[in-house]
């Protein structure tokens, strides 16, 4: 579970009901069912528009990974990748076909794969790097689902903020509902805002975090690959890999591979 996600949503929330409270006003104030089914349901459909319905119909299933935490095991590839170059050196390159199926990531096995069968470094680099940008244009495709539902949601608030206006500017003769017809009217902005920008907008970003991290790590992978293509020493092998680190675990991960 990612707090950090959870911590946002429940301080953004915690926020706006300060607000409310502390202006005087009350929650029940700020909850309109017409205006929540305008904007929510009125850019939900628009996104059936704009994507085929597997993006529609999935989106949730992409949200709970705003809600998660994921570990590419950095520092189990360096090692894994270190000791397949070590048994490489030392038995020859069909050796790693013996370790391959005990590999827990398909995108590193399928590179070794691809040295033991003798393919050329080039080609192992085009195919794997053809791969890493399919993934990370599957992921953006997801990113820009988000960022365009949060582009759509003020746009229907700003309708029924106009159609909450019709409807008061048809009933003036009646002044004791003017002031509520006119809160009614302007929830809908506040709705089409709020799911921008506390919650499509920053969970959009959040995926794009989760693909960087992710794309680092296949570059890694690709690079040490090619090192165990190439011959490489294994030291030489992990001193590029560690370079992806960032300068904690880069720090850990020295002290135990290149401990010697």
């Amino acid at each position: 579970m990612d707090l950090a996600t959870i911590i946002g949503l429940a301080g953004g929330a915690a926020c706006i009901v300060m607000s409310v409270l502390t202006s005087g006003g009350t929650l029940g104030g700020i909850f309109d069912v017409p205006s929540l089914i305008m904007v929510l349901g009125g850019s939900f459909g628009a996104m059936f528009i704009a994507y085929p319905m597997t993006y529609g119909l999935g989106i949730f299933k992409i949200i709970g990974r705003t809600m998660k935490t994921y570990d590419f095991g950095e520092k189990n590839i360096i090692q894994s990748m270190v000791a397949m170059s070590e048994k490489a050196r030392r038995e020859g390159i069909l050796a790693l076909e013996e370790g391959l199926d005990d590999l827990d990531n398909d995108f590193m096995k399928n590179g070794l794969r691809m040295v033991v069968d003798g393919t050329d470094g080039n080609a192992i680099r085009q195919i794997m790097e053809g791969e890493m940008s399919q993934c990370e244009a599957r992921h953006m495709t997801w990113v820009a689902f988000m960022n365009a539902w949060a582009g759509l949601a003020p746009g229907y608030g700003m309708m029924g903020t106009v159609l909450g206006l019709i409807g008061m500017l048809n009933n003036l003769e009646d002044k004791s509902s003017l002031g509520p017809n006119m809160a009614v009217a302007l929830i809908t902005t506040l709705y089409g805002s709020m799911i921008s920008n506390w919650i499509m907008i920053p969970m959009a970003t959040k995926l794009q975090f989760h693909n960087s991290c992710e794309m680092t790590v296949k570059e890694m992978i690709i690079e040490g690959v090619l090192s165990i293509q190439a011959g490489d020493n294994p030291r030489v092998l992990a001193m590029k890999l560690i370079t992806y680190l960032d300068p904690k675990t880069k720090k850990a991960v020295e002290a135990e591979v290149l401990k010697d």
